[in-house]
């Protein structure tokens, strides 16, 4: 973009928002446009802190005179490049947009800014005996606003569902720069359309969430964690059956050989048993009474006699807990120094035996060169690929080779009636290949969709599709 463009947006900015904390300083241009994905170089004409829904508006409204693109930021954990902002763009930062609004009891509803880490809502709901269930493993720094967005789901999908099921309401400032109120918290409303779900995995393309009232929930009983060492994929899907017929299972995780050695390296930590397994299983279960866990344990003892496992490990108290989830949840960081190229994909729960099947054969024959690893949301039909860089090559040359392959992995995801993003959206990287999920009929919606909620095209420009 021409530096004369830039300059005449933060003087449009700077004359036209009075006030508004503005930086054009470079590290703040770096760190705040891009996310988790290492594949773009980030490279804005500025970054805006706003403080208040009539902050927020200003910005938009004069975006929308003089078709300013706009980037949404929070947290900036996001995997498929949906928070960068590569060409030119103004970053809207939510980073001071923190504050509890409003806390209803009776409605078991906590209302925020969109900046409100998520791990704070946790702890809010917690020391009220209530429970916000959504969690991951970049909670503690990940923003509500940006979950919204995202959809997000995390570990618990299996039991709570995704963030979504946890909206009560939102407001949002779309693309003209009208402030739009979509459900106030309603439990029942059959009043037209609901709205809100159009701006709930939207990622920023259709507007700026700047106030969410969030469901809360009774907080669920004492709960264990085991962790089992699986003899093969195969069994892996019998040991999820076994015990998700026996127990309520909160989550169930998968992580393969390759994952476990590098989170261990990574957060050194010490094996969690003796020798090594192919895949192992994270679950946690609610346990109520003894007697939940005595029957956690036989169903143990039964697929160990089976075979399905041979090893494994449960808690005994919180501390226990934490530190068996971490070969879980400190997977990500562990490899983000290995520049992974992931791959965030899902079928239905059913449909888990054969497409892994599938999907590992078409793996070790294109990426015969690449260490690859497997680790998600086994209870909930969501697998996280990622291909590791070797050194030698060049992070334009690793994208480029692993490009080369997704449309077979895409192909045959389709193919078993899957989707190519789960959880981490479309964003940038996924643009492409937006097809092999939605059909041409979906997309001419969604695009009339956004025309009607942007039709200057200012929201997040370029996401999702062009």
């Amino acid at each position: 973009m021409k530096a004369e463009q830039r300059n005449n947006w933060n003087n449009l900015l700077n004359t036209h928002c009075p006030g508004l904390e503005t930086s054009t300083e470079a590290a703040v241009l770096e760190s705040h446009g891009c996310d988790w994905t290492r594949f773009r170089t980030p490279d804005p004409s500025a970054v805006v802190f706003p403080r208040s829904i009539e902050e927020v508006t200003a910005v938009v409204v004069l975006a929308a005179e003089h078709r300013i693109p706009l980037v949404p930021s929070g947290g900036r954990t996001g995997l498929s490049g949906g928070a960068i902002a590569d060409a030119g763009e103004v970053v809207v930062s939510f980073d001071r947009m923190r504050r509890i609004v409003d806390f209803n009891a009776m409605d078991r509803t906590l209302t925020v800014e969109p900046g409100v880490v998520t791990q704070t809502v946790q702890e809010y709901a917690q020391q009220r005996n209530l429970y916000y269930p959504v969690s991951f493993a970049s909670e503690g720094s990940s923003q509500i606003g940006g979950n919204i967005a995202s959809n997000a789901g995390g570990i618990r999908v299996l039991r709570y569902g995704l963030t979504r099921d946890w909206v009560a309401g939102l407001k949002v400032i779309d693309g003209r720069g009208e402030l739009l109120e979509c459900n106030g918290g309603l439990v029942k409303n059959a009043s037209g359309y609901d709205l809100r779900h159009l701006f709930i995995g939207s990622e920023g393309t259709l507007g700026l969430i700047v106030e969410a009232s969030l469901r809360l929930t009774d907080t669920p009983p004492p709960s264990r964690v085991m962790l089992l060492a699986v003899s093969s994929l195969e069994a892996m899907t019998n040991v999820f059956h076994h015990f998700h017929d026996a127990l309520i299972l909160t989550a169930f995780e998968i992580l393969s050989d390759a994952a476990m050695n590098y989170v261990r390296q990574g957060h050194k930590l010490a094996a969690p048993m003796d020798g090594a397994s192919p895949f192992y299983a994270l679950l946690e279960f609610e346990c109520p009474e003894p007697a939940t866990e005595d029957l956690a344990l036989q169903c143990f003892e039964h697929c160990l006699e089976e075979g399905m496992i041979v090893d494994g490990v449960i808690s005994q108290s919180e501390t226990q807990a934490a530190d068996l989830w971490r070969y879980r949840e400190g997977i990500s960081e562990a490899i983000t120094p290995y520049t992974p190229y992931k791959n965030d994909l899902s079928v239905r729960i059913s449909g888990i035996p054969a497409y892994l099947q599938d999907l590992d054969r078409l793996v070790k024959t294109q990426y015969p060169g690449f260490e690859v690893l497997w680790y998600g949301h086994f209870g909930d039909g969501n697998l996280h690929m990622n291909i590791l860089k070797p050194e030698s090559m060049t992070v334009e040359e690793f994208e480029e080779t692993c490009g080369r392959v997704n449309p077979e992995i895409f192909a045959l995801t389709h193919s078993h009636q899957g989707s190519i993003s789960a959880e981490h959206g479309i964003g940038l990287l996924k643009k492409p290949y937006l097809g092999y999920t939605r059909s041409e009929a979906d997309i001419e919606r969604m695009r009339g969709i956004k025309a009607v909620f942007d039709p200057f095209n200012i929201m997040n420009p370029g996401k999702l599709f062009d």
